[in-house]
């Protein structure tokens, strides 16, 4: 292993935890953590896409892996992830889990799925951080990463329960920073833009956007999950938030000069125009 990832195991080792880690963003982020020398835990609902990424994960890096199929939309989920981390010196955080899988208007569905929604992106990674930080702060040092979305940063039509639960994330992290930065426990809010993930193609096939979630066709003009890894590790020291690409990072500053209903219309415009380039990538040329 090299220097640069020795000391990364030395200061958020030995054992990381992703949460969301059976596809996209979240098993790039478990397979770099293996890279870097740390034993891995997995966490999402669907074990047998687990113990693929943690066969994987295995024969590249002969890390140690443990895997824990948890629904982290029900109120057992932290019991669960207590038991399955119990005698673990875990020095990293990672939660990936939080995507939309619908995409639709507040008044369509039951309001029992944006509630689940609230345990699942805001209730359970805040008792997870809670859990986890307090070792960190008595050792003197960890890390803990929050994934969000740039559909925090103003409402949106279609994801009135989504861009609630991420808008928590982005200041839950912040004010977590700003708490035990001083106290060697490294934590970032990584705000993701369009990113090309199973979640969404789900989400875009649903919406007759694309043929499916194996659909061949790029899509255009969105992150891919190694380019959040990348960027969320080179930033996760430089908290407390950090936008992935810099086309986010520049829609942010637009929006900071609107007022709010400008911006809630920018952020409806941004989105409507993600679903018609998936449609069609010649509207984004």
């Amino acid at each position: 292993m090299s220097a640069e990832g020795t000391a990364f195991a030395d200061r958020y080792g030995p054992w990381a935890i992703i949460a969301g880690a059976s596809d996209g963003v979240g098993s790039a982020f478990a397979h770099a953590m293996a890279e870097r020398g740390l034993n891995v835990v997995l966490l999402a609902r669907r074990q047998a896409l687990l113990d693929e990424v943690a066969e994987a994960i295995r024969h590249k890096t002969g890390v140690e892996t443990r895997t824990a199929a948890v629904d982290l939309s029900l109120p057992d989920a932290m019991a669960k992830i207590a038991s399955a981390t119990d005698g673990l010196d875990v020095g990293m955080v990672i939660y990936c889990a939080g995507a939309d899988p619908l995409y639709e208007p507040f008044l369509d569905h039951p309001v029992d799925i944006p509630v689940a929604m609230i345990q699942r992106n805001c209730v359970v990674p805040m008792r997870m951080f809670h859990h986890f930080a307090q070792p960190m702060v008595e050792r003197g040092r960890g890390g803990l990463m929050l994934l969000s979305s740039g559909a925090g940063l103003r409402g949106g039509a279609n994801m009135v329960g989504y861009a609630a639960t991420k808008a928590f994330d982005i200041v839950m992290a912040e004010s977590l920073w700003a708490e035990l930065e001083s106290r060697g426990v490294d934590v970032l809010s990584l705000v993701l833009g369009g990113t090309d993930t199973p979640s969404l193609r789900r989400v875009l096939a649903r919406h007759g956007q694309i043929a499916g979630e194996d659909d061949p066709v790029p899509i255009p003009g969105i992150a891919t999950p190694e380019q959040v890894v990348q960027e969320g590790l080179a930033n996760l020291t430089n908290g407390p938030t950090w936008l992935v690409s810099e086309e986010q990072r520049e829609h942010a500053r637009q929006l900071g000069t609107m007022t709010r209903s400008e911006a809630v219309r920018a952020m409806q415009e941004r989105a409507a125009a993600l679903m018609a380039t998936a449609h069609n990538p010649e509207a984004s040329s």
